[in-house]
């Protein structure tokens, strides 16, 4: 990560307070959060005396475990800017607790006296940890060395991607595919998905990276014991394709119930198929389409509950069969959740003559035919802007990655497309109908000519922050 130049101020004289008036709101809070994350970066540590207070009231003894600040070192700086109303978290206070259960006490001696502010009663146990989210799961690859900052969105996505875990309310749990899937993998590569395994990977890529190792030994070393590990687990590893036996019956014929690996995840069916087609959620899956539960239906009142069927997940009502409302499955950053029902327009679709509706997609809203799937119209959004090459309307479209781009209406009998937004202004150099928008880190907003054989450029100002 070498090549990553860090954000910071060029000059500490210019601090936060100086440079306000020059900024709006936005700007002025990110750059006093990375002015204290410089300067707290250039200071010592701060100092603590682990402290273990123990209090007699009568005949009672009490015990406080905490730290006693000696030095503050960087910890100064955000005391110095922490507004007033906030001062008690960075004071040392017996009520502040950390999370090991300890926290910052005040200075103490032997035999001072102690006034009691407040009595609460209270019994606490012991909870498990709680489950992953994606921030928390990124803190746990850092502590443990494992990938780098530009690799973890990746990972994050992948594990979702491929069903082995499942988002509700913003926390990662694991689905059943995710648990028979790490479980082969321990069971035949147990040295590989150890975490020190990884880490020590990394510290070889960097020896690599810094030339104290050769990337040929280093590669050697992974290789050869690696093509043995797989040839061994070609031969030795249970192959669940088929399906694994899970010691229960099938409610429809009697026969053994088996748990399957899918397109869209672990699932229970028949060892008697196909002359018996049962199928079943597993327990685990169960519980998750519980906790996913969002909205009622917008028919009958009832709860949606979150359901897998031939084409993936989706939302059903729970008062099946008298009530057969379905909702499409929409992921946002909090999980799944179900779409928003069809809202029905006015308008009139130009194909059939059906009302137009507003739909809820994998990508955000749009315009349908309330007809579909008998009629596919789905009513684009125009910039005002014509094709210069057969005069039919500009359209804002998306690419299968979520890309927007801009084509002719009247596609496929005409493929116009560019990818920069139109401007409606005539190029001055070679008179074409419109300019095109682009926005560049290094050159900022500028208004370029569409034509690949015009080079006119022309530099704009962007819109002001804020406005």
């Amino acid at each position: 990560q070498d090549a990553h130049e860090a954000i910071h101020p060029t000059s500490t004289a210019y601090d936060p307070e100086t440079v306000r008036p020059h900024l709006s709101n936005d700007q002025y809070f990110l750059y006093h959060l990375i002015w204290n994350r410089f300067v707290a970066s250039q200071m010592p540590p701060a100092t603590f005396d682990d402290t273990t207070v123990d209090v007699t009231a009568g005949d009672y003894l009490f015990r406080a475990k905490g730290s006693v600040p000696k030095f503050s070192g960087w910890m100064a700086v955000y005391e110095k800017d922490a507004p007033q109303g906030d001062k008690e978290k960075v004071e040392p206070s017996l009520e502040t607790e950390s999370r090991d259960g300890g926290g910052l006490l005040p200075t103490l001696r032997e035999g001072n006296v102690l006034t009691v502010n407040k009595l609460i009663p209270e019994q606490k146990f012991t909870q498990p940890p709680p489950r992953f989210t994606e921030a928390t799961l990124v803190k746990e690859l850092e502590e443990n060395g494992i990938g780098r900052p530009s690799t973890y969105a990746s990972i994050i996505g992948k594990v979702q991607e491929r069903d082995y875990v499942f988002k509700i309310d913003g926390r990662l749990k694991p689905r059943r595919l995710g648990r028979v899937v790490t479980g082969l993998l321990i069971e035949n590569y147990a040295a590989i998905v150890q975490v020190d395994y990884t880490r020590e990977m990394e510290v070889k890529l960097d020896n690599i990276e810094n030339g104290a190792d050769e990337y040929a030994n280093v590669l050697t070393n992974f290789y050869e014991p690696l093509v043995k590990d797989i040839e061994r687990v070609k031969e030795e590893m249970r192959d669940i394709r088929g399906g694994v036996p899970t010691g229960g019956k099938c409610p429809d014929c009697n026969k053994v119930l088996l748990e399957k690996p899918g397109k869209f995840g672990m699932f229970l069916a028949c060892s008697g198929y196909p002359e018996c087609s049962y199928t079943g959620e597993i327990e685990n899956e169960k519980e998750l389409a519980d906790e996913a539960e969002k909205e009622p239906c917008e028919n009958c009142g009832k709860p949606m509950v979150l359901k897998r069927g031939q084409w993936g997940p989706f939302f059903a009502c729970t008062a099946y069969p008298k009530c057969k409302t379905t909702r499409k499955v929409i992921s946002s950053s909090g999980g799944l959740s179900a779409a928003k029902p069809d809202q029905p327009l006015e308008e009139k679709c130009p194909k059939c003559e059906s009302h137009l509706v507003i739909k809820q997609g994998k990508f955000g809203e749009f315009t349908a035919c309330s007809s579909y799937p008998k009629c596919r119209y789905i009513k684009l959004k125009t910039i005002g802007i014509a094709c210069p090459v057969d005069g039919g309307d500009i359209v804002e479209r998306k690419s299968k990655r979520n890309r927007v781009f801009y084509g002719c209406a009247n596609y496929p009998d005409c493929d116009f497309t560019v990818w920069n937004k139109p401007f409606d202004e005539s190029c001055p150099q070679c008179k074409a109908p419109f300019l095109i928008e682009k926005v560049t880190k290094r050159w900022g907003r500028q208004l370029l000519c569409h034509k690949d054989d015009c080079d006119y450029v022309r530099n704009e100002e962007l819109a002001a922050v804020g406005s």
